[in-house]
């Protein structure tokens, strides 16, 4: 395989050397789908398939595969010697209206003529073609002439009125853009609403000049202005575009297609950075960061970003619009997971595509990060089961990033092969990143390398701590950077030619862009309050030790419904609280810190005639991560004094306590917040 894609990549830039503004592709098939080609022009496979379900699946699949990059079915057709001429003819009919209806940006029937040769032989058992060998029409040639003339969209289909909203604050540099391509749009029945959100530039002024429906407010966030829209439309789809975006003319055609066809509460598509941007925009749209869909399927999304979304009105309206807390970002990320807390069901639709204008300075990216950081806070404080131990959200779908893997090369993927290589889709399966691998880049590493640089420092004052910590550090340092290496090489950088100087300027400033971009994450994050001093916000101080709360109730209520009142009670005091899971013996657990939880478990012993006494048992939990911390430290300073280095034990020894007195606090800040609680409730400790 390996031998094969380097192969083609050689024919692929020998080819461009000759013509450097041609367009180059390579004709695949469903057997050697694996092919990682990311290098091609365009994306062109051969799919002869019979049944219009799986026709229609596999090309949203090919779309997947494709990401940024034009589809075309370089063959379709069928058999007529053994399906018959008229089969011939309805199967091209559906062929190629599911093509073009998915987003395709072409077709080819295979073939003109039943006459044709291969090697220098006739063949004369397949007729392919829509004329027969002496040329005669067959029925399919008239067919395929109609549905070329009727695609991509049907004539006969309801299309929904639909309001595009546009959320803008000072936005003059890309709003003009957008509201250009919105007048291109190709769409029977659409309004735009403009919402300026206390610009202080040009932006109100160049909205107006467009004759779009204008609403000016005070600067209240992104939330409070996508909410406006919301009470202002008038369609029963709402589509959201940013002002750094504009539109393909048919993207509302695909996005309503999508809503005509399927009970999706939600709509969104792809965002694709134009080819006209500079240097450092394409630096940063090959850079990790940018906003993307996480697909469940090949056609149902967990998550779609909020500079290319719909949803139907009535759905919105259910859920009570955005959460105005989320000022520059995170409203997209937590307006989907109420969808689907409702149990409705988000779709993606690849060809209903913006243009997505990526940040044009090093500083913009950096503030960009830096709000995508605060609003993970919020999102963590919000829905604190969605994410994992290390505090980062846990994805059910997989996240399509614009081919930014943060695995290594030797763990990236498996090919179906089927016995013998049988298989007649042979596919790559991509496993989830090892938890190492993913642990190399997320913010948290950048504490990870500071607490081993610290421990060098210190390890000038003891040698034998040095000749441990410099290594690891080396290690800590190197393997990020491994990862970021084998991303950049791969990245492709349309106005940089092959091999020249502005390629390496490209590849460094994107190595930079790697390095830089989860600091910001970091950053971001620390700002919001999503590090241990969280937990000083906390009222109170209890010390942390089992505890027990009873409550004597004469009116009866089930122990979920109690549990839901205390845990809306606890997140509405603006405490983090996380459920237990179904193999958990536990049932509320209250985040007290990075390094200390109290959990909670209720018992309710039943009385008769609605009586109920109400037991809740509060214990404290400690992070695993910050005790074996304290112990290294602890174990550290022990063996510096053995070896008689005092400075470096008391600095050690230090750090330990530090750690083991943070762990404290969390756990009896989060401790008094439960005793507090329950007391206003009318709980009594025993």
């Amino acid at each position: 395989r390996w031998r094969v894609e380097r192969f083609l990549e050689e024919l692929y830039w020998a080819a461009k050397a000759e013509e450097a503004a041609g367009l180059f592709t390579y004709v695949n098939y469903p057997t050697t789908e694996y092919l990682q080609l990311p290098f091609l022009d365009l994306v062109c496979f051969n799919v002869y398939l019979e049944s219009p379900a799986s026709f229609e699946a596999y090309l949203a699949r090919l779309q997947n595969i494709a990401s940024d990059r034009p589809l075309v079915m370089a063959e379709i057709g069928l058999d007529s010697r053994r399906q018959g001429e008229g089969a011939q003819a309805d199967t091209l009919a559906w062929q190629i209206r599911t093509a073009f209806a998915a987003g395709c940006a072409g077709a080819f029937v295979f073939s003109w003529t039943d006459e044709w040769h291969r090697g220098g032989h006739d063949i004369a058992d397949w007729d392919f073609g829509v004329t027969s060998r002496d040329r005669h029409p067959k029925p399919a040639l008239a067919t395929i002439r109609k549905a070329f003339t009727e695609v991509p969209f049907a004539t006969d289909v309801h299309r929904p009125r639909i309001s595009v909203v546009v959320c803008t604050h000072n936005g003059e540099r890309t709003i003009g853009r957008c509201l250009e391509g919105l007048l291109k749009l190709n769409y029977p029945n659409f309004e735009v609403i403009v919402v300026d959100d206390g610009s202080t530039d040009k932006t109100p002024a160049i909205a107006h000049e467009y004759g779009f429906r204008l609403i000016s407010t005070e600067n209240r966030g992104l939330g409070a202005a996508r909410n406006l829209g919301l009470e202002a439309a008038t369609g029963e789809i709402i589509a959201y575009i940013d002002d750094d975006t504009y539109p393909d003319p048919d993207w509302l055609m695909y996005l309503s297609d999508a809503f005509v066809t399927t009970d999706y509460s939600g709509v969104g598509g792809p965002n694709i950075p134009p080819l006209s941007d500079g240097l450092i925009a394409q630096c940063v749209a090959n850079s990790p960061g940018a906003p993307v869909h996480v697909l469940l399927s090949d056609r149902e999304a967990e998550h779609i970003p909020g500079c290319n979304m719909a949803f139907r009105k009535s759905c919105l309206e259910a859920i009570g619009g955005f959460d105005p807390q989320f000022r520059a970002a995170g409203d997209d990320v937590d307006v989907c997971w109420r969808l689907q807390e409702r149990g409705w069901t988000l779709g993606f639709n690849p060809a209903a595509v913006v243009w997505h204008h990526r940040r044009n300075s090093v500083r913009a990216f950096w503030k960009q990060q830096k709000n995508y950081g605060k609003a993970e806070g919020l999102l963590k404080r919000k829905w604190p089961e969605k994410y994992n131990a290390t505090g980062h959200v846990t994805w059910a779908g997989r996240i399509y990033n614009n081919g930014f893997d943060p695995a290594l090369s030797w763990s990236r993927g498996r090919i179906y092969q089927g016995t013998w290589g049988s298989a007649a889709y042979q596919r790559l399966y991509h496993p989830r990143p090892a938890t190492w691998e993913a642990l190399l880049l997320m913010p948290e590493w950048y504490l990870v390398c500071l607490t081993l640089g610290a421990l060098c420092a210190i390890g000038v004052l003891w040698t034998p701590l040095l000749f441990v910590a410099l290594p690891l550090l080396g290690l800590a340092l190197g393997l990020p950077l491994l990862i970021i290496a084998e991303n950049v090489c791969r990245a492709r950088f349309p106005s940089a030619p092959r091999g020249g100087l502005p390629l390496r300027t490209s590849q460094l400033l994107t190595t930079f862009l790697h390095i830089l971009q989860p600091l910001a994450r970091l950053v971001g994050r620390l700002c919001c309050g999503r590090s241990r001093w969280r937990g000083r916000g906390l009222p109170g101080f209890s010390f942390a030790r089992p505890r027990t709360f009873r409550l004597w109730s004469e009116c009866w209520q089930a122990s979920n419904e109690r549990l839901r009142c205390l845990e809306a009670t606890l997140r509405a005091d603006g405490m983090i609280v996380r459920r237990g899971g179904d193999y958990n013996d536990w049932d509320l657990e209250l985040q007290g810190g990075m390094l200390g939880h109290v959990r909670l478990r209720m018992a309710i012993e039943e009385h008769g005639a609605g009586k109920q006494l109400v037991r809740i048992r509060s214990w404290s939990k400690y992070f695993t991560l910050g005790f074996v911390l304290t112990a290294v430290f602890a174990a550290l300073s022990s063996a510096a004094a053995v070896d008689l280095s005092w400075a470096a034990c008391a600095i050690l020894g230090i750090i330990a306590a530090l750690l083991a007195l943070f762990s404290l606090l969390d756990t009896s800040a989060a401790t008094a917040a439960v005793c507090r609680i329950l007391k206003e409730s009318g709980f009594g400790e025993t």
